[in-house]
């Protein structure tokens, strides 16, 4: 059987869903939607989010994420997490040090829906007394 070139994996955050590659490389490189993650995202704190599991680790992979949806916040986060799934696939032993970081939780917090009724999802029209 022939071995996989690449490691696939998907992270979620909000509305934004990234599927992540990882690739054997001699050093860490990282392209977003065909796009090199310096260009992509905005700030550069966004692209350390995304490496953060490979920085934490010593790790070096070379890394091609296509994200969709949310804020450029969301698909960092998104991307990282699919990262870390795909680390754990690759290397097993791994995973206690990922976990501890939180890297492998999906954060579950998303915007409320609006009610009816009401302004917003708990915002209440003004009240006055006469």
């Amino acid at each position: 059987m022939a071995t996989k070139e690449y490691t696939e994996a998907v992270g979620r955050r909000k509305t934004a869903t990234a599927r992540v590659r990882l690739t054997d490389a001699k050093t860490s490189s990282m392209t977003v939607n065909g796009k090199p993650a310096e260009d992509y995202f905005p700030l550069s704190s966004m692209v350390k989010t995304a490496l953060a599991p490979m920085q934490e680790l010593g790790a070096t992979f070379s890394v091609s994420a296509h994200v969709r949806g949310g804020g450029h916040k969301a698909q960092a986060e998104a991307v990282r997490l699919g990262i870390s799934r795909a680390m754990i696939e690759l290397v097993p032993e791994q995973r206690k040090d990922l976990k501890a970081k939180g890297y492998l939780k999906r954060d579950p917090r998303a915007k409320e829906r609006k009610k009816f009724g009401l302004k917003a999802a708990r915002r209440a029209p003004q009240w006055s007394k006469r």
